[in-house]
Parts: C-alpha cells; sequence; structure tokens
C-alpha cells in the first residue's frame, strides 16, 4: 500500500478578512508608470498580493490584539517596557534592553556609540540600512561571507556562514582595534534568507574573544535561522526553536533587532547589549533621537503586541508553517523553470534576475525590470535587491553585486497557498515571454537608500 503524504497545515485559523483590490491589466499600466517603475511608489490599493517585505505586514493573533488594548501610555516607566524587557531577557538572554522605532533606530544608535572614523565592520553581506548608519558614523563596512553565498545555484545548507580566514585577513590587515564589532546577521536577507550555523557561530566566537572584539547580531529573523539549524546541523534535531534562539544570543555581545519581522508587529524594535557601559551611552542617546529610554519611539500598546509576538515567534509550530510556506512557493517556481536563489531561505524566495533576463546587462537594472514585470502580469508587487539596492560607493560609482535578485517576502500569517499558486503561476507566465523584456534607466536617484524613492523609465 502508497504510504500517504503527512501534509502541515497553519496553526491557527482565521478571524477577519481583508477585502483586496482586483485591477485590469490597463489599471496596472498606469499605476507602474505613475510609480516610475518602482514598486516601493506603487499605492498599496492598486496591489493584489503584496510581497514587497515581510517587514510589519505580518497578521497579529488574538492575543497581541487583546495586548493592545492594555497599553500603558505614561511618558516614563510604562508597564508593558518593563514587560517587553522581561520577555527579551527570558527568550533572547540579553541583559539590557533599548526599544526604538524599529530596527534603524538601533542601528543608527550603535553605530554612533561604537564606530569611529576610520573603522572597519567586518559582516556576513551588506544590509542596506544597517551599512549606511557604519558609513555615516565614518566606518567601512567589508564583506566576510563565504564564497557560496554568491552563487544562486550552490546549495551549502548554510550560506550566511562567515568565512574566518577572511576575518583573519582583516584583523591582520587593520588590527583589532580599528574593528569595534563585526556584523553578523542571522538569515542574511542580501544572500536570499540564507542561515549561519551554530558550528560556524561558535567558531566566530573563539576567534573573536581571542581578538576582543564585539560580536553585535542582526537578530531580525533569528529564529527562522534557528529553524535552519533544527532541521539542517547534527545534534539539534530534538532541540526547541527557543531552545536555539537562545543559543544563538548566547554567543554574540549585542543585537539590533527590526521586531517587525520575527517578532510579528507592524513596528517597532530595540537595541539589547551585555556591556553596561554601551547600554548606558544608548540610554541617553535614545532620549536624543527616538524617545525616552522606557518607550523610545513606541506607544505602550505596541511594546506589549512585541513581547507577545516575541514568545509566538520561537513557537516551532509557527515556524513550521511559516517556512513551509516559502519552500511551498520555491518548489512550485521550480517546477516551473523559475531560476532561484537555492536552497530556498526562510522570508521569502529570491528569483536570480540575471539568469532570467541574461540579455539585460546590469547597468539597465534586470531585477528592478523583472520587479515592474511581475506586477504588471498579476498585480503581485515584489522587489528589487540588486545594483539599484546595493547603492554608490563613497566615491560615487555604482556597486555591482554578484547577486541580482528579485525578492518574493512572505508575510506570516497572511497569505494562503493559493495565492502561493497565484504568485508562481504568474512567474511562469513572466519567464515564457522572458526575450521580448527590455531593461530600463533610471532618470531619478534620490541621495540615500535610493531603491526606495528612485524613477524608472522603460528603454
Amino acid at each position: 500500500m502508497k504510504k500517504i503524504k503527512q501534509s502541515w497545515a497553519e496553526p491557527y485559523k482565521i478571524k477577519m478578512v481583508e477585502l483586496l483590490k482586483m485591477t485590469t491589466a490597463a489599471q496596472r499600466k498606469k499605476a507602474l508608470k505613475d510609480a516610475g517603475h518602482n514598486t516601493f511608489l506603487l499605492k498599496s490599493e492598486d496591489v493584489y498580493i503584496d510581497l514587497l517585505t515581510d517587514s510589519g505586514t505580518s497578521a497579529m493573533s488574538d492575543r497581541q490584539w487583546a495586548g493592545m488594548m492594555m497599553g500603558d501610555e505614561a511618558y516614563a516607566g510604562s508597564r508593558n517596557f518593563y514587560h517587553l524587557e522581561e520577555v527579551v531577557r527570558e527568550v533572547y538572554g540579553y541583559k539590557y534592553l533599548i526599544p526604538t522605532h524599529q530596527g534603524r533606530g538601533a542601528e543608527n544608535i550603535l553605530s554612533k556609540i561604537l564606530i569611529k572614523k576610520g573603522d572597519i565592520i567586518p559582516g556576513n553581506m551588506y544590509f542596506t540600512t544597517t551599512r549606511l548608519h557604519q558609513e555615516l558614523a565614518g566606518g567601512r563596512f567589508e564583506d566576510v561571507i563565504i564564497d557560496e553565498a554568491h552563487d544562486p545555484e550552490n546549495t551549502f545548507p548554510f550560506k550566511g556562514n562567515i568565512d574566518l580566514s577572511k576575518l583573519k585577513k582583516l584583523i591582520k590587515k587593520y588590527g583589532a582595534p580599528k574593528i569595534p564589532y563585526i556584523s553578523m546577521a542571522t538569515s542574511v536577507n542580501m544572500a536570499g534568507g540564507q542561515p549561519i550555523s551554530m558550528k560556524n557561530l561558535r567558531e566566530l566566537r573563539a576567534l573573536t574573544k581571542k581578538h576582543n572584539i564585539r560580536i553585535i547580531h542582526d537578530m531580525t529573523r533569528v529564529a527562522e535561522n534557528a529553524y535552519f539549524i533544527q532541521q539542517k546541523e547534527k545534534g539539534y534535531a530534538d532541540r526547541s526553536i527557543k531552545s536555539i534562539v537562545k543559543e544563538i544570543c548566547s554567543l554574540t555581545d549585542g543585537a539590533t533587532m527590526s521586531a517587525k519581522k520575527d517578532a510579528l508587529v507592524n513596528i517597532g524594535g530595540f537595541l539589547a547589549v551585555n556591556d553596561y557601559d554601551v547600554y548606558e551611552e544608548a540610554r541617553n542617546m535614545v532620549v536624543v533621537y527616538e524617545g525616552l529610554h522606557t518607550y523610545g519611539g513606541l506607544a505602550g500598546r505596541d511594546m506589549e503586541a512585541m513581547a507577545i509576538g516575541i514568545k509566538e515567534s520561537v513557537s516551532d509550530d509557527h515556524i513550521k508553517a511559516r517556512i513551509g510556506q516559502v519552500i511551498y512557493l520555491g518548489e512550485k517556481m521550480m517546477e516551473y523553470g523559475v531560476p532561484i536563489v537555492k536552497p530556498i531561505g526562510g522570508h521569502g524566495i529570491f528569483v536570480d534576475a540575471k539568469k532570467f533576463l541574461p540579455h539585460i546587462p546590469q547597468d539597465q537594472f534586470p531585477a528592478q525590470t523583472l520587479a515592474a514585470e511581475m506586477y504588471l502580469d498579476s498585480g503581485v508587487r515584489t522587489m528589487e535587491r540588486g545594483v539599484v539596492s546595493a547603492g554608490r560607493k563613497t566615491n560615487g560609482e555604482n556597486y555591482y553585486p554578484k547577486l541580482e535578485l528579485v525578492r518574493f517576502t512572505i508575510p506570516r500569517r497572511v497569505y494562503t497557498q493559493a495565492h502561493m499558486d497565484v504568485i508562481a503561476e504568474s512567474a511562469a507566465r513572466v519567464y515564457e515571454r522572458r526575450d521580448s523584456i527590455k531593461g530600463m534607466k533610471m532618470v531619478y536617484e534620490p541621495k540615500y537608500l535610493r531603491f526606495f524613492q528612485a524613477r524608472f523609465e522603460k528603454l
């Protein structure tokens, strides 16, 4: 008798729905032109399935909404802050907490405290806002991710790993005092949501202790990273996601967190550290840039929802279903021959625009072009992660990353399997007519983080 497959299902039921607007091809063509062919500039009401980002777009639970009603909106000493502080210590293990309006608020404060002009900050692939804050503080980011991360076809399971030999060369070249910290991300976004292994992190910890260098953890998607450790790293199959998350954090000195991802809230973040001196400086600085140290730019209700969301985020059932949906979409795309980054990462599918549109050179923005074409086909909004996102060097030249990707980011607890089918079928239709697609030119470029506001025209 043939063994019956056991499928997974979402560990929740739907209590409320948000109606979506269906658009015609003519409406989408006009909307895209008005937006300068930049999906960030589209109006949300003109989007059918929104895969622009998983940041702040997740569905909160009934418990989180109930927590919102318990917001203590006192200017100082909100009880919600103390609950959040307690949860961060319990789940992540960091001693001191500074709430911020979102992750980039924490990056700004941390960079101002730790980075001096001329410093070098090694990391496992850049992230846009992180690198910009480091540069504005006078530092320079150096990529020390393993080479496999730059190859979309490589199936190594931990492409977020740090190449310790690259790091050792930097330490030898510049000296440990010039390196204020290692910027270590779990589930590396720009590499396709690729995880770092516990083995690699332990080896990194040993090296940094030897040279007295901090590890600062970009923990935006740490629970997703923990899932891949549980599934793929020897010795962790029987461990809970919660225990793996805490072990990851224990090997670092502090963290910046955009709680809009893993922690299942629409706004919020924090800086968490173990060093009291850094905490004391951050506590003073947050008042200047964010708000009082017991709210950091957030309402009490936001902090309460975050505390509850953190606990929900480390549930094994939640993570299995969350990443299961991403894997489902990736496998459907591969069935249609759509070239994606392998192995499938944690928070979305990253389509390889160089392979999808090989006739479009990188200076004609193939990923930006493909994101626009996806919207035209079906109203699905994705985003570019290539030369536009990479921005310019300090000398004005474009960065030309090896990875030219379009990110299909899946919000948590929002869409169904049927939505995933619609997305995959749309990608397949665009792939069928790929040879007729032409590139674009940039006609407006803002000073910073150009991918948010740049405008383009079809060639």
